[in-house]
């Protein structure tokens, strides 16, 4: 991961709260009083935050959250689905694709993600917490892929790609069909979320699972994310290929010689993402 190590830690976002410590950057969405749901302005500034971050070597994992006991509840109705009754089919895809580049960004940008999802985390916000690349939830989580209840497909942001290799066909169908809510025990169980915490302690069970992350070697966390990702289109013989390439990259990386280092002194290698 090449950049700068402060584009995000000097940024001052306007839709979102934005804290960077310790190289996990904390991603807050913050209008409680409506649970937390995105705009137009939300969903470009948040494209804007992800792409900046591949150039961020000073950020090594993100922790994705939302004010006030809920995670997200989506498009906000008057802000965005109200205005999208109003547009011609040229204004209509010029949306959707760029709710689309959300995804793209936060699936693009090289430091892994992890959401911490508490109460409501519906539509958009269920697809924030699909893209993320771990989910810790709560009991209370309540997650619900519901276009199908605002007379829309359950084809959005590509959750016909990435829910069924998250949950399984059949349950990614039950949900996109229904529109009904996944609890967080039921997510628990069918393996949307990676574990399940207390609502009091979400926060920090998300942030000390970033700081582990954070502490790893960032080079091999970015090309592990980028190739779990295009290996859902390789043949086995391809992917196997991908990876000895991959690999061998990161065998030229300083951290790699530094595990070594560490290892023979019988030490905890203090890796720097180089």
């Amino acid at each position: 991961m090449t950049g700068s190590a402060a584009l995000l830690k000097e940024w001052n976002p306007r839709h979102f709260k934005l804290g960077v410590e310790g190289g996990v950057a904390h991603v807050t969405l913050a209008r409680p009083e409506k649970k937390n749901p995105l705009t137009f302005e939300s969903y470009a500034e948040l494209v804007q935050l992800f792409r900046l971050a591949a150039g961020d070597t000073g950020v090594k994992a993100f922790v994705l959250g939302g004010e006030g006991g809920n995670f997200c509840s989506g498009g906000d109705v008057f802000e965005i689905i109200g205005p999208l009754l109003e547009k011609d089919a040229k204004g209509l895809l010029a949306f959707t694709q760029m709710t689309g580049d959300l995804v793209k960004a936060m699936r693009a940008c090289p430091q892994p993600i992890i959401a911490a999802v508490d109460g409501i985390c519906a539509g958009a916000g269920a697809i924030l917490a699909m893209a993320s690349d771990l989910r810790i939830g709560t009991p209370g989580a309540k997650v619900a892929f519901l276009f199908n209840r605002v007379g829309l497909a359950g084809c959005d942001m590509g959750a016909c790609a990435m829910l069924p290799r998250i949950i399984g066909l059949g349950r990614a169908s039950e949900l996109l069909f229904l529109g009904r809510s996944m609890s967080g025990e039921e997510g628990l169980g069918w393996g949307f979320f990676n574990r399940l915490a207390a609502p009091e302690a979400l926060q920090e069970m998300a942030s000390v699972l970033a700081r582990e992350i954070a502490a790893g070697p960032s080079f091999a966390h970015g090309m592990t994310k980028k190739m779990l990702t295009m290996e859902w289109a390789m043949a086995l013989d391809a992917a196997i290929d991908a990876e000895a390439v991959a690999q061998a990259l990161c065998m030229q990386t300083e951290d790699f010689a530094r595990a070594y280092r560490a290892f023979a002194a019988r030490e905890k290698p203090v890796f720097q993402g180089n």
